[in-house]
């Protein structure tokens, strides 16, 4: 993995103040303008403390700000601090993240200039009607405008996509996943949108005006674009928002949950799951081989996928196999006789047996989706 030096400068740039945005509760910090001598030296404070085989690829990502809304003095002068450790190959890429309607010529020109990898864009949603109901202040043709200018100058593209913003069902939900595939970027973030203190959803949500998502619904959501976009060869790299005391302090309401993106794979191992066993005759059984590193998401929180099973009377049709050569997130059937050394169809009998006979808690059911990749999981 790169080792990515964060740089931040919360809200620093942005004019606009969308429902959901409260930058400063979530960084925790204060915006101070950052000179261009404090990014050097916190590169080379990074630099220092890290263990050189964690030097092979280094990352300088702004967070926090809507960087091009920057003046391009401003602009010039932060990526001008990361230049020399670009030209000295000890910065291998640098990461800013930006609204689309703060992208141009003019300032992606200066973004080509610095040698800048990659822009990620707060797109949010692609729906016209859930961006202007959050005051998002542009409409998804300035998202598509935008993607197609950085696509022309080469650039790694992101895009950032909320759940459950205001005006936000589930046909919205996928007229977004539909125009991200067609806008094709290299990755995807997923977040959930949070109530947070100061931000104008509070004073919706304290009017009665909004409703955030559940925790169900934001993981069934956030499940069906996962399986969208991995079907399209989309990466999903992120999903919710990473747990910090601040995030915690600001938070009124929503679907946080510290492993969120675990539930959502979880979400998604016991569809494969159901979907293998459905073929498997009632008193039979068959092994499923995963790799050794899903074993929590193929059980779930507290066991619910195993518990959901059981119910369903395909818990007691498997075994389980630890192959080291599955590949992650994904599960494959085995007849049970090639597990034991038998013969039978599949890969030989390499790996070990994880033991399922867990203590299985009463955990709420999480329904899934057997169909395939472009159906919904709702």
């Amino acid at each position: 993995m790169a080792l990515v030096i964060p740089v931040f400068i919360p809200h620093e740039g942005c004019p606009y103040r969308c429902l959901f945005c409260n930058q400063h509760r979530i960084s925790g910090q204060t915006p101070p303008a950052r000179s261009g001598a404090e990014i050097e030296a916190t590169i080379r404070t990074w630099l220092a403390h890290t263990r050189p085989e964690r030097r092979g690829q280094v990352e300088v990502a702004f967070y926090g700000g809507s960087f091009t809304c920057l003046p391009l003095a401003r602009q010039d002068d932060l990526l001008a601090a990361v230049r020399p450790f670009r030209q000295q190959g000890m910065v291998h890429a640098i990461r800013l993240s930006t609204r689309p309607d703060a992208i141009d010529g003019q300032r992606l020109d200066l973004l080509v200039r610095h040698r800048v990898s990659i822009v990620e864009l707060g797109a949010q949603s692609c729906d016209d009607e859930v961006l202007r109901r959050s005051g998002r202040g542009h409409d998804a043709a300035a998202i598509a405008a935008a993607v197609r200018l950085i696509r022309e100058r080469d650039m790694r593209l992101g895009l950032q996509l909320m759940l459950g913003l205001p005006g936000e069902n589930f046909p919205s939900l996928r007229r977004t996943a539909n125009e991200t595939i067609r806008l094709r970027p290299d990755f995807v973030r997923i977040y959930p949108a949070l109530v947070l203190r100061g931000s104008g959803l509070e004073r919706l949500y304290r009017r009665g005006s909004y409703r955030p998502l559940g925790l169900g619904r934001a993981v069934a959501w956030a499940a069906y674009l996962k399986k969208r976009f991995d079907c399209e060869g989309i990466g999903v790299v992120r999903m919710g928002l990473q747990a910090s005391t601040e995030l915690a302090r600001a938070l009124m309401a929503g679907p946080h949950h510290p492993a969120f993106g675990e539930l959502v794979l979880a979400r998604l191992m016991l569809a494969q799951t159901r979907r293998l066993l459905a073929g498997v005759p009632a008193g039979s059984r068959a092994a499923l081989a995963i790799a050794a590193q899903d074993q929590s998401i193929f059980r779930g929180p507290k066991s619910a996928n195993l518990h959901r099973l059981r119910q369903l009377g395909l818990l007691d049709r498997l075994i389980l196999r630890i192959d080291p050569g599955q590949p992650r997130q994904t599960l494959r059937l085995v007849p049970e006789n090639a597990v034991a050394g038998e013969g039978g169809g599949g890969r030989p009998a390499t790996g070990r047996i994880a033991s399922i006979n867990t203590t299985i808690s009463t955990a709420a059911d999480h329904p899934a989706n057997n169909r395939p990749c472009s159906a919904s999981t709702t």
